[in-house]
């Protein structure tokens, strides 16, 4: 029982290492990286503290060296499913009731242990299984899970301290509960810090949860599991399972006692899931509560009188960082004709300067996607352009999967505003760009809001300030995410909470006060010092 009101240490974000040549971080995390590609992790699941092996395992492969085997993780059958849902409701109830400051208290010590021992094992975890090169494993698994710990307890507190009034005699206040029952997380490969957060937001405002990790995340899930329970989490608030997707959501989403689900990938598996929902409503004690983060087509949109090299930069970084496998990632440009052949030529410098391969070598800017399935994808709609008279490719185009599944960097122009990979979600490193006449710049801004079903991101370049007016009215609902002269990735816990809306998911702001408070149940208390013992109002004479 707190006997106080507590102020929380102020949330601030952490640094970024830059892990320079001869850096000690550097040394470290290449060390660590080294060591971890070279053992070999039995990923078990965790259902109430204890370590579940089954013998029914996948292996863990590297994407940029798919023949190389780093560890293997368990699938789990119904009944472990049904074992993660009763022991998380058998843990609700003395979770549920403890103190805030507990709570808080665990996060914030996650942040702490991440902030320095856990940092080079979570973010080779994620280098290895997951392919991200050191800067975009630093800024994701190290850095953005500790401001998502740090802020999420502040904003707790935040939403603790929205009270109502009182009038004279009467004393109101509002409970924040958790939900009746408990929550499930699917997450998905790309980040490891929302993988971690979509378990951890609902745990921290008191809610038990079932978490399914994406299988091509299973490394890293297992160290923040580690740091979990080092940081003094108790057994059973946060159990984990693998298996047939297919499966483990049916058996969630058949309790009664499911309520709510906490999602980060597809759109159809989103519209899937919120469906079967719909279809067991009458099963639930309460209506679940439905949180998704899900597709994307995010565009970058310049006008002529932006500046070309700052548009090209924002293509190159928001399009291959991370091999366009971010929900925020560019993979579609509307550029001015009078500055395309500028615009053009800086893309082309830039792309001749990309390496690609293995993450361990640091000068490698661009890794391989996350599986042959994905590749096959990629590389399809990139065959099909170079055989398309609508279509030309001015930069990359290759493509190789006999050692990682390597994609080139790839720009292609289309001919069209509705060209197959205009408007199709690839989430890869393929930017396509359409060339529209200058004095066309008004119905370009309508190409851009209309062409595709998503609304995530964007970004707009202009130094004129009517344009950039006019153009931030014209897409306010193309995406929840909006960026002016800046590529449309990159969004900070704290600074731009994310999430988007159409066909990109809810938006209930991952990394803000929004998004917690979806993990709550309000009770509104009403106390009365002095009860009224007449039921005749003044008006009765």
């Amino acid at each position: 029982m707190a006997r106080g009101f507590f102020n929380v240490p102020e949330a601030i974000n952490e640094p970024v290492k830059g892990y320079a040549p001869g850096s000690p971080e550097r040394e470290e995390l290449l060390a660590t990286y080294k060591a971890m590609y070279n053992s070999n992790i039995d990923v078990p699941m965790h259902i109430n503290g204890e370590e579940v092996r089954t013998g029914n395992t996948s292996n863990i492969n590297p994407p940029h060296d798919h023949k190389h085997i780093v560890g293997q993780y368990h699938n789990g059958e119904k009944s472990h499913i049904d074992a993660a849902i009763s022991t998380a409701l058998a843990a609700r109830e003395k979770w549920s009731n403890t103190c805030w400051t507990e709570r808080a208290s665990i996060f914030l010590k996650a942040a702490e242990l991440l902030a320095g021992p856990y940092r080079a094992r979570m973010n080779a975890a994620t280098m290895i299984a997951q392919s991200k090169n050191v800067h975009q494993a630093e800024i994701d698994a190290a850095c953005e899970m500790i401001d998502f710990f740090r802020f999420n307890v502040q904003y707790m507190t935040d939403i603790f301290k929205d009270q109502p009034i009182s009038s004279p005699g009467i004393w109101n206040r509002v409970e924040y509960r958790p939900l009746e029952g408990f929550v499930y997380a699917i997450t998905p490969f790309n980040f490891t810090s929302i993988a971690a957060n979509l378990a951890a937001a609902p745990a921290l405002m008191g809610n038990v949860v079932v978490w399914k990790p994406s299988s091509h995340q299973a490394y890293s899930a297992q160290v923040i599991v580690d740091l979990f329970k080092e940081a003094g989490l108790p057994d059973g608030v946060i159990n984990v399972v693998y298996g047939d997707p297919v499966m483990i959501t049916d058996t969630v989403l058949a309790s009664p006692d499911f309520s709510g689900l906490h999602f980060t990938g597809s759109t159809n598996v989103f519209n899937h899931f919120w469906k079967q929902i719909g279809n067991n409503i009458n099963t639930y004690k309460t209506y679940p509560r439905i949180v998704g983060e899900t597709g994307g087509k995010d565009f970058i949109w310049a006008h002529n009188s932006s500046n070309p090299l700052q548009v090209a930069t924002a293509i190159t970084r928001g399009s291959f960082e991370y091999q366009g496998q971010k929900c925020s990632a560019a993979s579609r440009a509307y550029i001015p004709a009078s500055i395309w052949s500028e615009v053009k030529g800086h893309l082309i410098s830039q792309a001749a300067e990309i390496k690609m391969g293995s993450p361990e070598n640091t000068n490698n800017f661009v890794n391989a996607v996350i599986h042959e399935g994905s590749f096959d994808k990629i590389a399809s709609f990139i065959d099909a352009a170079k055989a398309d008279a609508d279509a030309e490719i001015i930069i990359g185009g290759n493509h190789d999967k006999s050692v990682g599944y390597f994609i080139e960097p790839t720009v292609i122009v289309a001919k069209s505003p509705t060209y197959a990979t205009m408007t199709t979600e690839l989430f890869g490193p393929v930017m396509t760009v359409f060339v529209y006449e200058d004095d066309q710049w008004e119905a370009s801004l309508k190409l851009v809001d209309e062409s595709t079903e998503y609304a995530l991101t964007g970004a707009i370049f202009s130094t004129d300030r009517y344009i950039v007016e006019k153009a931030s009215k014209a897409l306010e609902n193309a995406a929840g995410n909006f960026y002016i002269n800046d590529k449309p990735t990159g969004a900070v816990v704290g600074q731009q909470p994310f999430g988007g809306g159409r066909s990109s998911g809810t938006n209930d702001k991952a990394g803000s006060a929004q998004n917690l408070l979806r993990w709550t149940s309000v009770r509104l208390i009403k106390e009365t010092f002095v009860t009224p013992t007449d039921y005749k109002y003044p008006f009765l004479g």
